[in-house]
């Protein structure tokens, strides 16, 4: 998150005063000296900077987060100006060792991460912001297909002054039958949906604030919960709620409780782990009702507080949470946009 227009409408939001719901329990109550954040079924102990980084490679703004079959690690990282080298996709094993790193061509752009089993084999889904591209690569970051620009939609086509219309995609959804939704959110706020060999199928969504319109998709799931028709959750963070609609892009209903929704990741028992650029990381159960805001800090100066040095950022409290996902054993794994990275785990202990 570094374009000139997502700042200024952060400090817009910042200027119309964000909710900021009660952090629940940070108080020691494991035996470490780590803090606890949740409560009830939903308690947590916080390991802040998980993972060791070799020496070469240094955070810059952590994006992404997803774990493999095997148990393994992905963190997606725009790369520190101060790292050795560019590798953006950087890989720990389930015993927190380093395993491998690659994605020099996402530096600067590591923004959207998802990962999909496919058969017997496991790839991985990309957007870049800063190259406007979205790839499908294997776990070794080798690429399957690109694309980019989405020239074949009318919303795309230039206007009367010959102007691109601008595309900056940010995150992605796959459906059961391979199709993928890409969220446009730093670009027209419309989100274009393609088949499983990248070929485009249709555009919904653009700029607005009425039903089925959205401002900055940043974040989707595909919702395979309930037995019933599949649909998609949107994280419409600039409207700062989470929209739902039909695979083929029609409107259902909105889910409030949020401020700025990022993304979604969803775990076994049908809970769904929310970032919230508002400082705080938010659970929602099979309904999409809030069960809980982890870690939130409400002070309301994470803005600032993200260009900070790491030893100013306060154990047991986010900053700025921009993905997240669930391991196999129902521990979070949360990544912050803050200039020198964060990798917090979140350790289920009730």
């Amino acid at each position: 998150m570094h374009t000139k227009s997502r700042r200024g409408f952060l400090k817009s939001a910042l200027g119309t005063g964000l909710s900021a719901p009660l952090l629940l329990g940070a108080a020691n109550k494991s035996g470490s000296n780590k803090p606890i954040v949740g409560e009830g079924d939903h308690k947590y102990e916080v390991t802040h900077d998980w993972g060791q980084l070799p020496a070469r490679i240094k955070y810059g703004n952590t994006h992404g987060v997803c774990e493999d079959s095997r148990g393994h690690i992905y963190v997606h990282h725009t790369v520190h100006a101060t790292s050795e080298k560019s590798d953006t996709m950087v890989v720990f094993d389930k015993k927190v060792k380093f395993v491998k790193s690659w994605g020099k061509d996402f530096k600067g752009g590591a923004h959207g991460l998802h990962i999909r089993k496919e058969g017997n084999k496991e790839f991985l889904y990309l957007c870049d912001t800063q190259r406007a591209v979205v790839v499908k690569a294997t776990l070794d970051g080798e690429e399957v297909f690109s694309l980019g620009y989405p020239k074949e939609s009318e919303a795309y086509k230039p206007g009367a002054d010959g102007k691109p219309v601008k595309y900056s995609p940010t995150n992605l959804a796959v459906a059961p039958n391979g199709d993928f939704y890409v969220g446009d959110g730093y670009g027209s706020s419309f989100i274009n949906q393609y088949n499983s060999k990248g070929e485009y199928i249709r555009t919904f969504g653009g700029l607005g604030k009425e039903p089925g319109k959205v401002n900055c998709p940043h974040g989707l799931v595909v919702d395979l919960r309930g037995g019933g028709e599949p649909n998609l959750i949107v994280a419409d963070r600039g409207n700062r709620r989470i929209q739902r609609f039909t695979l083929d892009g029609k409107h259902i209903d909105f889910v409030s409780g949020v401020n700025l929704p990022c993304h979604f990741n969803m775990y076994k028992n049908g809970d769904v782990v929310m970032p919230d650029l508002a400082a705080r990381v938010t659970l929602l159960d099979r309904d999409n009702k809030v069960i809980a805001h982890l870690g939130e800090d409400k002070s309301n100066t994470w803005l600032k507080l993200r260009q900070e040095p790491r030893d100013k950022f306060i154990p047991g409290k986010f900053v700025c949470p921009h993905g997240a996902c669930f391991d196999h054993a129902g521990n979070i794994f949360v990544v912050e946009w803050v200039e020198v990275g964060r990798v917090t785990k979140l350790r289920k202990v009730a």
